[in-house]
């Protein structure tokens, strides 16, 4: 059983829930990557975050080692990351689809 098989999720495979997202970042249990390009990142980001935006992404450059979780400005590039990580043959991997504008809604902080 993969650590996503744990998540709630929302119901979808492909999301993972703010609480799932919080608590996984402060188990260091997953791989958080920044799709949005680097001024964006820059701007502010989820701390502990790595950039690979999606302009350049290649889904064998991701992290290794533990599930990953992709995350933008709104969830519309995270989703296009997702499908193109899904393609290359990826499974433990989802994307916060409320994206930084949901993060900092939900009282997280970007650093």
């Amino acid at each position: 059983m993969g650590l996503f098989d744990m998540f709630k999720g929302g119901g979808s495979t492909d999301e993972i829930s703010h609480d799932d997202l919080v608590g996984a970042l402060q188990a260091k249990s997953v791989a958080l990557v920044d799709v949005r390009e680097p001024g964006e990142y820059a701007a502010g980001h989820v701390e502990g975050a790595v950039n690979f935006p999606l302009s350049g992404f290649d889904a064998k450059r991701l992290p290794k080692g533990k599930p990953v979780v992709l995350i933008c400005r709104s969830g519309a590039r995270s989703a296009q990351a997702l499908a193109k990580a899904r393609g290359a043959g990826l499974s433990d991997i989802r994307h916060y689809r409320g994206g930084c504008m949901g993060w900092s809604s939900a009282g997280g902080k970007l650093v």
